[in-house]
């Protein structure tokens, strides 16, 4: 089994990737990118899809023919919405720094000529406080399966300091629909103040996954089966970007049974 929890390499450049055979899984692909102003990245997507979202800072972004100019806002992953590029398959794409930028690419299996790239404005977002009390957190879908792409779902969540998230524990690992669906994840980590940490459990009913993280700033968390809550400290607030791929794109999942009382609460 491949590592869970991948530290950031450096500080400039591609700081984390994840292919599937380094993860071990068969879909999902990540990376992390880190520019200073005027540094450009080209690349192809080659057999796959991929979304391009800003973490912090602004940058230039053409995908194909289509210049989508100077796109961001936040300074911060805590300073407002997201703006990200959906980037079809068998489509060369620019990134350019126009300030200082962390840039997330996720990516998974795509169609060619199924659609064209588009830029996702963070106008047309909607914030959603889901839980309560101190299981509460505010949820972006940047792309979830309502909206037209091939095999990626991504979400970001921020979580009060002291709050949990992806909680009650939930699982997306078997394909029964209309149960619930097959879906490797991943989950990208940000802390505010930076030096803050998350717990991060990922485990299978059985036991045989049983992992427990503590997951710190630019940390990436692997899940690729079992249910996987986190937790936050007083003090320091969470963000993290939430990836998912698998061989349906629906979001389906799986309270854990021993766990489903708390949805009374």
């Amino acid at each position: 089994m491949a590592e869970l929890l991948l530290k950031p390499t450096g500080d400039h450049g591609v700081v984390t990737s994840v292919t599937p055979d380094s993860a071990g899984w068969t879909y999902l692909g990540f990376e992390v990118l880190r520019l200073h102003a005027g540094e450009t990245e080209f690349a192809e997507t080659g057999d796959r899809e991929a979304c391009l979202v800003l973490i912090s800072g602004k940058a230039r972004v053409e995908a194909g023919d289509r210049d989508f100019g100077e796109i961001g806002e936040r300074m911060s992953p805590f300073e407002g919405k997201p703006h990200a590029v959906y980037v079809p398959s068998g489509t060369r794409y620019l990134i350019k720094a126009t300030t200082e930028l962390t840039v997330a690419i996720a990516t998974a299996p795509g169609t060619r000529g199924a659609r064209p790239p588009r830029y996702i404005d963070p106008d047309g977002l909607e914030v959603e406080t889901r839980g309560k009390g101190s299981n509460s957190r505010q949820v972006v879908d940047i792309l979830p399966e309502w909206n037209p792409a091939d095999s990626l779902l991504i979400v970001e969540v921020i979580t009060p300091a002291g709050n949990t998230s992806s909680y009650p524990p939930h699982k997306h690992d078997d394909d029964c629909p209309p149960h619930e669906g097959q879906l490797e994840a991943l989950f990208y980590h940000r802390l505010n103040p930076a030096q803050g940490w998350v717990f991060q459990r990922v485990y299978t009913a059985d036991r045989s996954l049983d992992v427990s993280l503590s997951a710190e700033d630019g940390d990436t968390v692997l899940v690729p089966r079992g249910y996987h809550p986190i937790a936050t400290l007083y003090g320091y607030d969470s963000y993290y970007l939430g990836v998912m791929a698998g061989p349906r794109r629906t979001w389906k999942f799986t309270t854990a049974p021993e766990h489903d009382w708390l949805y009374k609460l």
